[in-house]
């Protein structure tokens, strides 16, 4: 007994040798909401050019008065995004919203332009709330429990009601609450059913809503729900135990006797579909469908003139439909459009938000007449020249098993003749989301410093129909490794990229892959970034919000099954990335809910200098606050620069 307390301290002393030793963490200088490890201080000239380049500025349309004389956009002119009104084109933005977090859904109260009603968070969690505002006494009322999550909202189109989807009751069903808006507060529940239910729309007369039952992320059946009654009809699909298709939208026909939907019912693309309300079995009409395009977002106005807009290679094409039938193409520039609408006393103009790759978005409307474009918004570009900016071009690629690919590649405007430049792979997060071309600034900025940048849409990708999006759902996920391979193969084939110099990049499940990639390539990948990347898939599916839960399975897989959780495991960086010794920054916000400051840390242990991280204490899964994320931004460039051996260019031109 005498020699076991001897064996038993040598055994703690040499388990206390082991243990890995704490990140040397200190206070980024200036900046206290920011902790760093092994970060060097970036050159002065540089700081001052990646504050340029984020004080970039944007709009995005979220509603537009009855009269079309007032547009809601939200925009950027101080710390971060808020809700402007604006009364005239090109004319001020007139700041209504002064939130610690940017707003969400925001949409002007019918027959009352003074009120608004917005989604926003607290705190930069992920438990939003709806709040209204009075902007005639600048006042904002708190309307939902403040602990629950509340993911949309709707108002009839007199003003009379108020609809919202939030999980109250249990914490993990989302159900449907109705309030008449002159007293908001008090909401009834129209549902107390098992999943996840969100209103989408109320008939012209107000006496009827239609209702999504969400399965994933994409609505997977519509109902129509009395509201005097209570009773729900399964609209779509047609049968309870039809196959399963996507709802993207659904909107009624202005006369209240029909729906218009969008869905890839029977389809692998999204089309654009009437649905008549009565009979309960009359035929389901195909308005506009493109056999190789998704039908993205669609809009009527109260004359039943219709415009929708497609998904064409990433790239926005908007139609009007012409006789019912017949699609015209309506002339705008190469883009990506978002928030299509009329004016709810208009049918003349519709209004939209497009954004390209050197211009930011911006708030537009178009005469459907004269063909006329006219611009809403102008944004500020922090004194930049846009003409320098760089465009990509499109290269298409195959994985291993023939399952074909596509990538977005940016290109420095000066590259000598025979030079071969580093590349940057960004990871687009996700994973239902789609790489396309619009404004990175961060992409530009990485452009100047002398490097490449290529953005793959890798299987699961939205945007390329529905059997390409399920190409990585549960098991199959492990298969993404050899797009991954793919994509570094494509690389060394372009004459103006070095395949020596290759770094990857992501944020969100981005930064999941990027790990991963640096994980089962490393001597193909020469340095890897991580901001907010999903380290541990099996733990976070278990700590995942109830209400989210049954969602991340249908895509991630269930963890509770032996097998899907032996491929989870292997795809989770905490246990994957021991192999790789390339270089590694991690970006990580102190609130995050997804992932903990302590598993962040952890991928960088015994790594020493090679392994920078930059933890923000007042962001949370993604930076809100322009200087944060100009702060993380900065750090990723001298990262990337240093690392690929490109020493930054930092002269301000």
């Amino acid at each position: 007994m005498a020699r076991l307390f001897p064996l038993l301290a040598l055994l703690l002393a040499q388990g206390r040798e082991a243990a890995p030793a704490p990140l040397p963490l200190e206070a980024v200088p200036g900046r206290p909401a920011f902790l760093a490890a092994h970060v060097p201080k970036a050159p002065p000239a540089l700081s001052l050019r990646v504050l340029q380049y984020a004080q970039a500025r944007s709009a995005a349309l979220r509603d537009v008065s009855e009269d079309g004389r007032t547009l809601l956009v939200s925009t950027r002119l101080g710390t971060g995004e808020q809700l402007h009104r604006v009364s005239t084109p090109l004319g001020m933005r007139e700041q209504l919203t002064f939130l610690d977090v940017a707003p969400g859904k925001a949409a002007l109260l019918p027959g009352d332009p003074s009120t608004l009603f917005f989604l926003a968070d607290q705190g930069g969690g992920a438990l939003s709330q709806l709040w209204r505002l009075d902007l005639r006494t600048g006042r904002t009322e708190l309307l939902t429990d403040g602990t629950g999550r509340h993911d949309t909202f709707v108002l009839s189109r007199e003003g009379r009601w108020l609809a919202y989807a939030g999980t109250g009751r249990n914490g993990k069903d989302t159900d449907v609450y109705l309030a008449e808006v002159a007293d908001a507060r008090r909401a009834r529940r129209l549902t107390e059913l098992d999943g996840r239910w969100l209103p989408l729309a109320f008939s012209p007369d107000g006496g009827r809503l239609l209702l999504a039952e969400a399965e994933g992320e994409t609505t997977r059946r519509l109902w129509l729900l009395d509201i005097a009654t209570g009773a729900r009809r399964l609209l779509f699909p047609r049968a309870p135990g039809a196959a399963p298709a996507s709802v993207r939208q659904a909107l009624f026909r202005p006369d209240g006797r029909a729906v218009y939907l969008l869905s890839d019912a029977g389809t692998d693309f999204t089309v654009l579909r009437e649905l008549p309300l009565s009979p309960e079995e009359a035929p389901l009409q195909v308005v506009a469908a493109d056999p190789g395009a998704d039908v993205e977002e669609v809009a009527v106005a109260r004359d039943g003139t219709l415009v929708f807009s497609t998904n064409e290679a990433g790239v926005s094409r908007a139609y009007l439909v012409v006789h019912g039938s017949r699609a015209e193409r309506l002339p705008l520039p190469d883009g990506v459009l978002h928030g299509l609408r009329f004016a709810a006393g208009r049918s003349d103009v519709v209004f939209f938000a497009l954004e390209g790759p050197t211009s930011p978005s911006d708030v537009w409307q178009l005469s459907l007449k004269t063909r006329r474009l006219e611009r809403w918004t102008k944004s500020e570009v922090g004194g930049l020249d846009a003409r320098t900016w760089a465009a990509p071009k499109l290269l298409r690629y195959a994985s291993a098993d023939g399952v074909p690919l596509s990538a977005f590649l940016y290109l420095p405007r000066e590259v000598p003749a025979g030079a071969r430049v580093p590349v940057v792979v960004a990871f687009h997060d996700g994973p239902e989301a789609q790489e396309r071309p619009v404004f990175r600034w961060d992409y530009q900025l990485l452009l100047e410093q002398g490097l490449a940048v290529l953005a793959p849409n890798l299987r699961g990708s939205t945007g390329f129909g529905k059997a390409f999006r399920a190409l990585d759902d549960g098991v199959l996920r492990e298969q993404v490794v050899q797009d991954m391979a793919a994509t570094l193969a494509l690389v060394q084939r372009q004459p103006e990229l070095d395949g020596a110099r290759i770094a990857v990049w992501g944020e969100g499940y981005g930064g999941t892959l990027a790990l991963l990639a640096a994980a089962f390539f490393p001597e193909g990948v020469s340095a890897a970034v991580d901001v907010s990347g999903l380290l541990d898939l099996p733990g976070f599916l278990e700590a995942a919000p109830p209400y989210r839960r049954d969602a991340l399975r249908a895509e991630y897989g269930d963890e509770r099954v032996p097998e899907v959780r032996a491929v989870q495991e292997r795809l989770s960086p905490l246990h994957a990335l021991g192999g790789s010794k390339a270089p590694l920054l991690v970006v990580h916000g102190k609130r995050d809910s997804r992932v903990s400051d302590k598993q962040a840390q952890s991928l960088l242990q015994g790594r020493g200098a090679d392994g920078w991280y930059l933890l923000a204490l007042e962001e949370g899964h993604g930076f809100w606050r322009v200087e944060d994320r100009a702060l993380a931004t900065q750090v990723l460039v001298l990262f990337l620069t240093e690392t690929l051996r490109a020493p930054p260019r930092t002269a301000v031109h």
